[in-house]
């Protein structure tokens, strides 16, 4: 009896290790973004159809760093630093609004085709509106869903726009979020965030370990 359920959990570590793989795959050259998506498709895709089997979003992100490093990394890095350093001219940009950046570009986990994720912070989401049409930006209006904590999901106001090459989706937040990060949906844990500070300090110890591997 024993050795049949240490055989029966070895098959399932073994079918989640299989399925976050394949749902890496798809989240890099498929161009899925959402984790859960991804592994329904990959467990649909090896037949794999017990909830036990399907791996969380962390080992997901994690088999998804893993590809990267082996499959993608001369164009990579080059992505990620390219939407880093526009993250950075961006926050600087909406300064007013207390931007923080948020998801792949921040994770690490960004390739060419992630856009930069920026929470902005204000009361009256019309003040974004007015501030974009001031400066002249071609902005398409969207909404994101967002959990404030386990219980409550709800929906915040956003633009989408492109800027040399780069996407960026900007979420207007009250101030109150600021001191509470909405939780991740790879974890259900409050987001990592990132001011335009931190973002720098960032990009110089991605400097620093270019230079240290040269």
């Amino acid at each position: 009896m024993h050795h049949a359920r240490q055989h029966a959990e070895t098959r399932t570590r073994e079918r989640r290790r299989r399925l976050a793989h394949e749902a890496a795959r798809l989240i890099a050259e498929g161009g899925f973004r959402d984790y859960h998506q991804a592994k329904l498709k990959a467990a649909a895709r090896l037949g794999i159809h017990d909830d036990a089997s399907l791996p969380r979003n962390r080992e997901i992100e994690d088999a998804l760093r893993e590809y990267q490093r082996l499959f993608d990394r001369d164009q990579q890095p080059a992505a990620l630093r390219a939407r880093r350093e526009g993250a950075l001219q961006a926050m600087k940009f909406f300064a007013v609004f207390e931007p923080r950046l948020v998801g792949p570009v921040l994770e690490g986990t960004a390739d060419h085709s992630s856009p930069v994720q920026l929470h902005l912070h204000c009361d009256d989401a019309d003040e974004l509106t007015r501030f974009l049409e001031q400066h002249g930006i071609p902005a398409v209006p969207r909404t994101r869903r967002l959990r404030r904590d386990r219980h409550l999901t709800q929906e915040y106001p956003g633009w989408s726009f492109v800027a040399e090459e780069v996407a960026f989706e900007l979420t207007v937040l009250p101030f109150d979020l600021l001191r509470q990060a909405p939780l991740a949906a790879v974890d259900e844990k409050p987001m990592r965030r990132a001011s335009s500070s931190q973002l720098q300090q960032l990009l110089l110890e991605d400097d620093l370990d270019l230079f240290a591997a040269l």
